[in-house]
C-alpha cells in the first residue's frame, strides 16, 4: 500500500483587495509561514506604528527574504505595495512562490529571485520595506541584514521586519536601528529602521 502524498496547507491573505484569498504552502516543514495572528499584528504595526518616520505601504518597493509561499510579500502586493521582490534558494519555495504570485494575478508586480539569503545580488532600485523570515535558530538574521544593507536593497528610513524564534537573538549590523520588538507566543517580530 502507497502512503498518501502530504496535504499542501493554505493560507489566506488578511487585508486589501486580495482579502480572503488563499495562497498555498508547501506541505513538509521546509516552509513556516508566518501564522495570520503574527502577521496581522505586523501590518498593523507597519500601518500604524511607523507614521512619525513618513512610512506608507502604499506604493512602497518590498524585498521578501527567505520569502518561503511569499505570504509576507503578497500581503503587502494586495495592501497597496507597488513591487515586491520574493527571494529564496529552495527549489520548491521559489516554485510555491510563483505559483501563488499567479493565483492572485500579480506577475506584473512580483519578481522572483533565486540567491542565498547571506549573499544577495544587487537591486534593481532600493526598498521601501524587508521582511524577513530565516529559519529560526540558525543565525542568519545577522548576515542576512548585512547583506541588505551592504547591496544596497534598502534607501535610508526603510522598515524591516525581522521575525525569529521568541528565545532568539542577533546583533545589529551598523546602519540599522531597533525600532520595536514584539513576541507572538513561540515567534519574535523586530522591527528596524534603515539609517
Amino acid at each position: 500500500m502507497n502512503p498518501k502524498p502530504a496535504q499542501r496547507g493554505r493560507l489566506r491573505i488578511i487585508a486589501g483587495v486580495w482579502r480572503g484569498r488563499m495562497i498555498a504552502t508547501l506541505p513538509d516543514d521546509s516552509v513556516r509561514p508566518t501564522a495570520d495572528r503574527a502577521r496581522e499584528a505586523l501590518f498593523n504595526r507597519l500601518a500604524h506604528g511607523f507614521k512619525d518616520d513618513g512610512f506608507d505601504l502604499r506604493g512602497a518597493t518590498v524585498v521578501d527574504v527567505c520569502a518561503g509561499s511569499g505570504a509576507l510579500g503578497l500581503e503587502a502586493l494586495s495592501r497597496g505595495a507597488a513591487q515586491a521582490t520574493f527571494i529564496d534558494q529552495a527549489m520548491p519555495a521559489l516554485a510555491l512562490i510563483r505559483e501563488n504570485i499567479a493565483t492572485l494575478g500579480a506577475e506584473d508586480r512580483a519578481t522572483v529571485t533565486s540567491a542565498a539569503a547571506q549573499s544577495l545580488p544587487r537591486p534593481s532600485r532600493p526598498c521601501d520595506l524587508a521582511f524577513l523570515d530565516p529559519p529560526y535558530e540558525k543565525g542568519l538574521a545577522t548576515p542576512i541584514l548585512a547583506s541588505l544593507a551592504a547591496q544596497g536593497w534598502l534607501r535610508p528610513g526603510a522598515v524591516v521586519s525581522v521575525e525569529t524564534g521568541a528565545d532568539e537573538i542577533f546583533d545589529l549590523p551598523q546602519g540599522y536601528v531597533l525600532r520595536d520588538r514584539r513576541d507572538y507566543g513561540r515567534t519574535a517580530i523586530t522591527f528596524l529602521l534603515k539609517t
